[in-house]
């Protein structure tokens, strides 16, 4: 049977087939260090697990609960920018709480998009950024992702032979999978260029607490004045308080476009369970101990991922925030490209990672390594690593990419 439209316009999701040789090589006793999916496997401060199990022991928090979040939580993330950024929010109409950073932009891009409607897109970059706006309907004109002057002529140039003109500009940093960090300056002209062309600006800041230059936390495109009139930022709890599963999330900015949302989602969901809302606002009204912590586990993880794999022969660049390494696959192996790569370290060296081309054809160099194993397991997967890159001119030289019988 033919496949129902809006299926068609999506492309195989490429990490399901190194996640299904994961599985297949765990089920044959394999010991796979996963690496691969941004899964935070720090446990959620007990604190905020407190105010969970405090919370829904009362039954009136068992019913449906607020769309847009408790008056409460939309209070913290207000009272949180201004304190972090020095961003004034009205919690009544610049505020609105999501399931997760990922659901916020899906249901943005059902607010905003038209069939046909351009959206500028980072590539490479998460996949819900595109993704969400081609379910919409949306077209993609994809952009280069690094901040800072080479960024503007391309866009300058999307915008003048786009029919029509693109509705949308998508940033995103701290960067995933890139982890490139912007300045305040590059936000500044962002901003008067989205002026100049009447774009939006949907920005992902969903890493902001994840960085590790103590001197200069990455800032927030809202703090750029003006940058109200255009824009919506999205952010996360799940890697800032290690809340994956809880999915909790947030969209501020500008009031028209949080009133769309607002309105999509009120037709979608009842907002997440009112004791995960409470206790949410536990944790963004704490006194930043938590995060201090999360990200000191982060940068050591970091050190030795890139200490140890660089000794194996396979250069990590230091990322400057995320939970991410962004590393291009060592030459030997580029011709594979980044989905044969990740299978072979699968199959050579028990270990997961997500290969780039799952983040746009321009990630195709590239595999992204996640600090989602403690620092043990590095180093046991920097051993694998070395015995296989060690070994691969004896046993890989048959190997070529699928790629070449196309």
């Amino acid at each position: 049977m033919e496949e129902f439209h809006k299926v068609r316009r999506l492309p195989p999701y490429v990490f399901e087939q190194v996640n299904r040789l994961k599985a297949s090589a765990r089920a044959g006793g394999a010991d796979i260090i996963d690496l691969g999916m941004g899964n935070p496997d720090l446990p959620t401060p007990k604190a905020i697990v407190d105010k969970l199990c405090e919370v829904v022991q009362d039954p009136r928090t068992h019913r449906y609960s607020s769309s847009k979040g408790i008056p409460g939580l939309r209070r913290a993330q207000a009272a949180y920018y201004a304190r972090r950024f020095g961003v004034k929010l009205n919690p009544e109409t610049q505020v609105v709480a999501t399931l997760g950073s990922k659901e916020g932009f899906a249901n943005m891009a059902q607010a905003i998009t038209a069939p046909g409607d351009v959206i500028l897109c980072p590539n490479p970059t998460y996949p819900i950024h595109a993704f969400g706006f081609l379910m919409a309907g949306g077209v993609i004109r994809s952009l280069p992702v690094e901040p800072d002057d080479s960024f503007f002529a391309p866009l300058e140039r999307a915008v003048k032979h786009s029919i029509p003109k693109p509705l949308a500009l998508i940033i995103n940093y701290p960067s995933n999978p890139t982890a490139y960090v912007a300045t305040l300056d590059f936000y500044k002209d962002v901003i008067a260029f989205a002026k100049k062309h009447d774009l939006i600006v949907l920005s992902d800041l969903a890493y902001s607490e994840i960085y590790f230059d103590e001197k200069n936390p990455p800032p927030s495109v809202l703090e750029v004045p003006g940058a109200m009139d255009v824009t919506v930022e999205f952010t996360s709890m799940s890697k800032t308080f290690s809340m994956p599963g809880w999915r909790m999330g947030f969209a501020v900015g500008n009031e028209r476009l949080i009133a769309a949302l607002t309105r999509v989602k009120s037709y979608l969901d009842y907002g997440a369970f009112t004791p995960i809302q409470v206790a949410a606002t536990h944790a963004l009204n704490g006194d930043g101990s938590d995060i201090a912590e999360v990200r000191n586990v982060y940068r050591r993880r970091r050190d030795v991922l890139v200490e140890t794999f660089g000794k194996a022969g396979f250069d990590v660049p230091p990322p400057a925030a995320t939970m991410f390494a962004w590393a291009k696959i060592p030459e030997k192996f580029r011709h594979l490209g980044s989905l044969e790569f990740s299978k072979l370290l699968v199959e050579k060296a028990d270990i997961a990672v997500a290969p780039g081309i799952g983040f746009g054809e321009q990630g195709d160099d590239y595999v992204r390594i996640a600090l989602v194993e403690n620092e043990h397991r590095i180093r046991q997967a920097a051993r694998n690593l070395k015995r296989f890159l060690s070994a691969a001119d004896d046993t890989m030289h048959n190997v070529i990419s699928l790629n070449a019988h196309r």
